[in-house]
């Protein structure tokens, strides 16, 4: 499977936290804009992040991303940048209001889900969760287990 994954709406996914919808639970999904350096462009146009264990803060009316790694850009010479470096989120006054709203009610986080290219800008899924209890994630896996075996049976049934 290729990182640089292509649809047919000019959506180019960098990359994506698959683990998110198995811990959470998610609410809602809102899309972000990033305020990024030269490099960590270049790096993710190579592919090179990592969303595992990074989440969304709001601080002072706006939305920073905290843990995400961008790998620093291997053809840069002194002016690269940090991989773990706090990044600020764009989002409408709106939207940032709701969400502080939100994330103040007990449970509630923001969690990016994949980061991609649309229309040449760098963007970042996030989304509102709340955090899956032991038995929701049993009760997933069996779900996703079921489906999985009665589309065997289907396939089966229908060569056979």
């Amino acid at each position: 499977m290729s990182k640089n994954r292509s649809s047919e709406n000019g959506i180019r996914v960098v990359a994506q936290n698959r683990k998110a919808r198995y811990e959470y639970e998610i609410v809602e999904v809102l899309e972000a804009g990033m305020v990024l350096l030269g490099t960590e462009v270049k790096s993710l146009r190579e592919g090179r992040a990592n969303l595992k264990d990074s989440y969304a803060k709001v601080k002072k009316g706006e939305i920073f991303l905290y843990g995400l790694h961008i790998s620093p850009y291997s053809h840069a010479s002194y002016d690269n940048h940090e991989p773990e470096r706090v990044r600020k989120l764009l989002l409408h006054q709106e939207e940032i209001k709701r969400l502080v709203g939100k994330t103040q009610e007990r449970g509630f986080s923001l969690i990016p889900l994949k980061i991609y290219f649309k229309q040449g800008k760098a963007k970042i899924e996030l989304a509102l969760a709340r955090g899956k209890k032991l038995y929701d994630k049993r009760e997933s896996l069996k779900r996703k287990e079921e489906a999985r075996d009665l589309e065997r049976l289907r396939k089966r049934h229908k060569i056979s």
